[in-house]
């Protein structure tokens, strides 16, 4: 299956001659907190992890192999994808390591891709990666591929003395097919329409990304807030809640707080878009379609609060006209829009 040639990238064998560069990245103390390997880790650790595959000529049955990953236009090697094949190349354990220089371009993402699909091909059913639940990068660089997280394991691996956490993520076969053909464009129509007893375990199927529940709230959580709401100044929060179709499909969820005489501004209280349906431009779409509504209600403002760091929704929400008031809820910050 070797080389892999992507838009940038060429993935083949590591090699003798990476074993500079290799070594040079995985001895970087901030490439390797989040790695398993020894520290200081020396060119021997580094050159025996070549000697060890220097028989094999790809992804092997049995073993670990670790591939290098070269930007095609220069020759530079700029990270590996490793990869562990088990019961008769049935089954891939996944994992990648990138230099620091070379963070944030997407090339873990496009090798890692690019491996994935190869090994499919070849005839692999399930995908696992394990990571460090602080290693947000990580997370995120599997949810691009179609990954999705199946559990936490309590202080499951010792690391240098340590014991930590775990995160397993997985994919099959089958989910990275479905995620490459998921919708990638506009859609024609948004609407937000009422959630029924009958229709809301469907609703409740919708998932966002296990990096992004640090931000959203899962489904159950806010059926969970809407059935029990939070008691504000003395009188409960009045949840109005609506399910986001999409040329017919249902992709998202709305949660607002309305107004009332104890509260007397409407707040967005949750707006999630499930995994397959992200990137669409559907948050802004959804926004617009809320806008409108309360507009015509006689609302001139409309508030809500996001929460920071990586992956936090605050770009969305100041590129949309929202302004932090300066006021903290719950450590989110608030802000709010005129319309």
């Amino acid at each position: 299956m070797l080389p892999l040639r992507t838009e940038r990238l060429t993935i083949r064998m590591m090699r003798q001659p990476d074993l500079g560069p290799v070594h040079a990245y995985r001895a970087d103390p901030t490439i390797a907190h989040f790695q398993d390997w020894e520290m200081p880790y020396t060119k021997a650790a580094a050159q025996r992890s070549i000697d060890r595959q220097a028989e094999l000529d790809g992804p092997t049955d049995g073993h670990w192999v670790g591939l290098a990953v070269e930007l095609t236009a220069t020759g530079e090697v700029v990270g590996d994808v490793a990869v562990e094949l088990r019961g008769g190349g049935m089954f891939a354990t996944l994992g990648y390591t990138f230099a620091g220089a070379h963070h944030g371009k997407g090339y873990a993402t496009e090798a890692a891709g690019a491996v994935v699909d190869a090994l499919c091909v070849a005839g692999v059913h399930r995908f696992v990666a394990t990571l460090d639940p602080e290693n947000v990068p990580s997370m995120r660089v599997l949810e691009a591929l179609g990954f999705t997280f199946e559990s936490l394991a309590r202080e499951a691996e010792l690391i240098r003395g340590e014991w930590v956490d775990d995160l397993r993520y997985a994919l099959l076969a089958a989910d990275r097919a479905a995620w490459k053909v998921r919708p990638r464009t506009p859609a024609a129509e948004v609407e937000l329409v009422e959630i029924t007893p009958d229709d809301a375990y469907l609703w409740g199927r919708l998932r966002t990304h296990h990096s992004q529940e640090r931000f959203v709230s899962p489904m159950a959580l806010s059926f969970r807030d809407a059935l029990f709401p939070e008691v504000i100044d003395g009188a409960p929060v009045v949840p109005w809640m609506r399910g986001v179709l999409a040329d017919g499909e249902r992709v998202g969820f709305l949660m607002l707080a309305m107004v009332t005489d104890h509260h007397p501004e409407p707040y967005m209280w949750r707006l999630l878009i499930d995994r397959m349906h992200q990137r669409r431009g559907l948050g802004t779409r959804v926004l617009a379609v809320l806008c409108a509504q309360l507009r015509e209600w006689g609302h001139t403002t409309l508030t809500t609060s996001w929460g920071q760091g990586p992956g936090s929704p605050e770009p969305f929400y100041l590129a949309h006209g929202f302004v932090p008031t300066g006021d903290i809820d719950d450590d989110e910050i608030v802000g709010r829009v005129r319309l």
